[in-house]
């Protein structure tokens, strides 16, 4: 085997608007109600995935969960009554964002062997709470090799879980042993903890994971009540370097003592609040982009053009490429779309570390498959939504087909 990351960006689906449900996420509340451009938001994420090709990165996709959820909305019962946000959660497109379809354990950390998946209940929000078992359809289907892997249905509910987004691994190179740290969260102030600590620990004893390898770090209360949902918003992690800002675990001198007596060999980058404060780290999702490793060795970050643009992470950025550290390069990416509703470039991505010849290669990128991508998005995906749309027959018709072209377009069919 030739074990390498693969980073499985989610197709930014048709049904793309801004209803606003996601609480705690500010630029998705802030946004709400405004005027989506599904077209232009699955142009951007693929443009995105291909760029990562030219750097030299593997690069897989999912393609978007059937949207309006009919199932959902006769399992509510749905009438004139129904509250309009549930409504509006059937047509949410947010399994794009792939940071949360599962969490993974390659195979150089578990006891089998064998990579681990479990896919994330999503719980705390209803608008995500019935995407796993579409996305769990599509795990078992990308990643059918037994031999290679392990896809787990979600932990129970009573225990949220909003998988990668809230695990990061510290490693020497992807293909070696790694420790694997898990995020939790205990209360946020007016936004809910998204993650929880019971579910971490579930999902690392389902993977077969050494405790001896295994860390969980809770997350600062603080990072959550300024909008840090997810431990990704203020903390990314790549083979030994740990990128993080002084606020993001809530005792963050435990947290690197802990970290270095498990990995000595880790690199901390730590962001300091009066270098960049915590508000404008999760504005501009400075955290939430893309630590990798490019072919050449060099460590580089992907960032969302909103943190480029910004003068005040623009000078640390400056400063840290310049300096002696890890991190050596720094590459804006424009993701806009997603970016309005609350998910920079590493929300749109699932870290799989795995031999590429393992994976169904249906849901693997190449020149073919994103040209085939391009041309359906441009022929089928609806060029804006109104608020006023959500519901109507018409748009949800034009979505299912828009779906449906791209399923047969990629021989997906039986995910229909």
């Amino acid at each position: 085997m030739s074990l390498q990351e693969i980073n499985f960006d989610g197709i930014v689906g048709p049904s793309h608007n801004y209803a606003g449900l996601s609480l705690g996420n500010l630029a998705a509340t802030a946004h709400a109600g405004t005027v989506s451009y599904p077209r232009e938001a699955a142009l951007q994420g693929l443009e995105k995935m291909r760029h990562s090709r030219a750097l030299g990165l593997a690069q897989g996709f999912f393609v978007p969960l059937p949207r309006p959820n009919q199932a959902w909305l006769e399992e509510l019962a749905v009438d004139e009554t129904t509250d309009t946000g549930l409504i509006a959660g059937a047509w949410s497109a947010s399994a794009m964002w792939t940071a949360n379809a599962a969490s993974v354990s390659p195979a150089p950390d578990t006891a089998d062997g064998r990579c681990h998946l479990t896919a994330a209940n999503l719980v705390t929000m209803p608008h995500r709470a019935h995407e796993w078992p579409d996305t769990l359809r599509q795990l078992r289907l990308a990643f059918a090799d037994s031999a290679q892997f392990s896809v787990h249905g979600p932990v129970p509910p009573s225990f949220g879980d909003e998988g990668a987004a809230n695990h990061m691994r510290l490693c020497l190179s992807h293909d070696r042993p790694a420790l694997e740290i898990f995020v939790y969260g205990r209360h946020g102030g007016p936004f809910p903890a998204r993650q929880h600590e019971q579910a971490s620990r579930t999902v690392a004893r389902r993977h077969r994971l050494d405790p001896d390898s295994t860390l969980f770090i809770e997350q600062n209360p603080e990072a959550i009540s300024a909008g840090a949902f997810h431990n990704d918003v203020v903390a990314v992690a790549n083979e030994r370097v740990l990128f993080t800002h002084e606020r993001a675990f809530a005792e963050p001198a435990l947290a690197y003592e802990a970290i270095d007596a498990k990995f000595p060999e880790a690199e901390i980058v730590e962001v300091a609040e009066n270098a960049v404060g915590l508000a404008e780290a999760i504005r501009t999702y400075l955290f939430n982009g893309q630590l990798v490793t490019l072919p050449d060795g060099e460590q580089t970050l992907i960032i969302p053009t909103e943190a480029w643009e910004s003068t005040i992470v623009r000078r640390y950025l400056d400063g840290l490429i310049a300096g002696n550290g890890p991190i050596r390069r720094a590459i804006p990416v424009d993701v806009g779309q997603s970016m309005a509703n609350g998910g920079g470039p590493a929300c749109l991505r699932l870290r799989v570390v795995a031999d590429p010849t393992a994976v169904d290669p249906r849901f693997m990128l190449d020149d073919s498959r994103a040209d085939a991508i391009e041309r359906t998005i441009r022929a089928h995906w609806p060029e804006q939504i109104d608020p006023g749309d959500i519901e109507s027959e018409r748009l949800a018709h034009a979505v299912a087909e828009a779906r449906n072209a791209l399923l047969t377009r990629l021989d997906l069919e039986q995910l229909a």
